[in-house]
């Protein structure tokens, strides 16, 4: 299971009405690593000029790499995070997020981050079963 949802979550979502903050704080305490890293890029990000942050540091166990997975798999989860920092993520290999700029979908840099060249680029044996 990805998140620990709450009754009252669990309630509000069968009811049709869910608000995304309510979602956000489930997302916060079901995967903690995983919205801390982000939390982290998106306040590097808006403290500086670059066009984007990233992680190329490992989590350190399975269970974190878990998280990341499942944040980043997930469009709600990861539309969410997009929209509660403010920032577009983009992600590589198993553990190598980036946050850039809200817009930057179409940018040199953010096309080049996701272009096939450089996910092959970035491969090594150690990931091949991350």
């Amino acid at each position: 299971m990805s998140l620990d949802v709450s009754p009252q979550l669990l309630a509000e979502a069968e009811q049709g009405a869910v608000r995304e903050e309510d979602f956000v704080d489930t997302v916060r305490t079901s995967l903690p690593y995983a919205y801390d890293l982000i939390a982290s890029l998106a306040t590097e990000l808006k403290s500086g000029t670059a066009d984007f942050t990233d992680n190329q540091t490992p989590p350190p166990s399975e269970k974190e790499r878990g998280q990341l997975l499942r944040a980043l798999a997930s469009d709600a989860i990861r539309g969410s995070l997009e929209r509660h920092f403010g920032v577009t993520l983009a992600f590589q290999n198993c553990h190598r997020v980036a946050a850039f700029r809200p817009g930057a979908e179409t940018s040199e840099t953010y096309t080049r981050f996701t272009s096939l060249r450089s996910q092959i680029l970035n491969q090594s044996p150690e990931f091949r079963d991350c």
